[in-house]
């Protein structure tokens, strides 16, 4: 059972949702296009995030490099996922809670400046983190690379340099190959010593892409 069905069960038990063919939560008329099951998925998640019961809130956005899946707990984003991304969903109720729901809302602020990004009217963002997936080495090196300015690129040496550890940059690569948030936090922009791209969680293919979006590539 996924956990929006799991809500719905416990919120129709305790009497939190509306009957068949009822009313809907605040009291109006259901909406006569939707189903009964759609009525009460929309009662059941709106009702969790009023008693604070989601604890992982997802979205699918659609963008010019193909869907991201994105996620966030209420202390900030949590995962970005490239295409739909079932298996980090199931990595989030593993590792963050199993109350994890699909509710748009509470990512709104993200996907705007997501659009804004992708048309290149943004050159940061300005979203709070909840970096908990990153620990020790890598989350110091995932920090410092949230200092690399849009529009250009360093390596993985240049990221163990600024960390304090020159000999680390196969733990830099490993931070990378890692970053839970990618493009917020920009592991597109860390090549290998040399300008070669190196890899990508997205494919190379992405990687190339968010580089000439952002006039670090050219040609």
């Amino acid at each position: 059972m996924s956990t929006t069905d799991d809500l719905v069960t416990r919120l129709r038990r305790a009497g939190a949702l509306p009957p068949p063919g009822g009313a809907t939560m605040n009291g109006s008329a259901p909406d006569p296009g939707a189903t009964h099951v759609d009525r009460l998925v929309a009662a059941a998640v709106a009702r969790a995030d009023a008693d604070d019961l989601v604890d992982v809130a997802w979205a699918a956005e659609d963008t010019p490099i193909g869907t991201l899946t994105l996620a966030a707990t209420r202390d900030g984003l949590v995962r970005i996922g490239f295409g739909h991304d079932d298996d980090m969903l199931t990595e989030l109720a593993t590792r963050v809670s199993p109350r994890v729901v699909h509710l748009p809302a509470r990512l709104d602020d993200l996907r705007r400046q997501l659009d804004e990004y992708f048309a290149g009217r943004r050159t940061h963002f300005e979203v709070p983190l909840d970096r908990r997936l990153s620990r020790g080495y890598r989350l110091v090196v995932l920090e410092e690379l949230g200092r690399v300015p849009y529009g250009e690129t360093v390596s993985y040496k240049d990221l163990a340099v600024r960390t304090g550890h020159p000999t680390a940059s196969r733990a830099v690569g490993t931070a990378m190959a890692t970053n839970p948030i990618p493009i917020v936090v920009p592991c597109h922009r860390v090549l290998r010593t040399g300008g070669s791209l190196g890899g990508y969680g997205g494919g190379l293919d992405t990687k190339v892409w968010l580089l000439r979006h952002e006039g670090a590539l050219l040609g």
